[in-house]
């Protein structure tokens, strides 16, 4: 394996020395075909974890071979399950552990069928990503979200772009859907105790609207499908490595650094018009995110037409999931 890899890295640059470490293999190299040397790179990292660095010109190029481990991947999922079951059968009278099921299958479906619109769309660009981890937490909805592990560099905008704006409109039809199932189901607790008050974003509004839902109560599986809107508006914030930071560094360019450095003053100043700190906690993630100037693909030319106008439309459903005051007790 080592002089195979060694003839691939000689086609495209001078090789100086090679080093074992580990399971691995260090290459110091100075590229001769820039531009082929950058393809190789893409190339394997297919099967192997790779990194780069550089010194007085001269790439130090480590490879590892890549091991998914999918054990870790299922004990998570099942573990979030658990975790989303019995916070849902919470929401119910005398703990209610089928209904908590029916919860938790909405939930991880929404999430899921998210991160799983970028791993399709990472995967039809011959990107190497991950299966989605689900994240089990003791929050009231269950679980911190899924996410997926995407390897080696973007090769273009378009498929930024693609990747980017795949998991927001899997995420919003999935929203839609359990939205829908989730208001045609009857849910009145006759049990007095604490309650929280869910601001209405217009697109539930419509939902709500076409099934003609007029009740006090959701049923947790509405509720799950207003998670799901919740959490595609905050992925579609457009700052750093969120899924709207992407989109925007696709249609924009360099340009996207401009407004990543708006976002987190505009957050905290609508946190402390609508008095909900959630605002300006987000104000502070995204703080952080704006800092680090987002990766250049390989192949940075301006993505076409079509693509702007779905990432337009993209934002546009985003602010329909958009609530200034999200929840509040009482």
């Amino acid at each position: 394996m080592r002089d195979t890899l060694r003839r691939e890295f000689e086609r495209f640059a001078i090789v100086y020395q090679v080093e074992e470490f580990g399971d691995g293999f260090r290459f110091y190299v100075q590229p001769i075909d820039f531009e082929g040397f950058k393809s190789l790179l893409i190339d394997l990292t297919a099967e192997y974890d790779l990194n780069v660095h550089s010194r007085f010109g001269e790439f130090i190029v480590e490879l590892r071979r890549y091991r998914e481990r999918i054990w870790i991947n299922l004990a998570l999922l099942a573990a979030t399950f658990v975790s989303t079951t019995f916070m849902g059968s919470l929401m119910f009278e005398g703990f209610d552990v089928i209904g908590g099921m029916t919860y938790s299958i909405a939930i991880m479906f929404v999430l899921g069928f998210h991160e799983m619109g970028h791993y399709v769309f990472a995967r039809r660009w011959g990107m190497k990503t991950s299966l989605p981890y689900f994240i089990p937490f003791p929050s009231f909805i269950g679980t911190l979200g899924a996410i997926i592990r995407h390897r080696g560099r973007i090769p273009s905008r378009k498929a930024l772009f693609d990747v980017g704006v795949s998991g927001p409109l899997f995420g919003i039809l999935a929203s839609m859907i359990v939205t829908f199932v989730g208001l045609r189901m009857k849910f009145e607790p006759s049990y007095e105790g604490l309650t929280v008050t869910l601001g209405v974003p217009p697109l539930f509004e419509f939902i709500a609207g076409l099934v003609g839902y007029e009740g006090k109560f959701i049923h947790p599986v509405a509720f799950a499908g207003w998670v799901g809107m919740f959490v595609t508006f905050l992925n579609l914030i457009p700052v750093g490595q969120l899924d709207g930071g992407h989109i925007l560094r696709a249609m924009v360019g360099e340009k996207a650094e401009i407004i990543y450095r708006v976002i987190p003053v505009t957050l905290m100043v609508l946190g402390l018009m609508t008095k909900s700190s959630i605002w300006i906690f987000w104000g502070l993630i995204t703080l952080f995110f704006s800092i680090q100037t987002h990766p250049k693909p390989v192949e940075d030319k301006p993505i076409d037409a079509k693509r702007f106008a779905i990432g337009v439309l993209t934002f546009a459903f985003g602010i329909l999931c958009f609530t200034p005051t999200p929840f509040r007790a009482g």
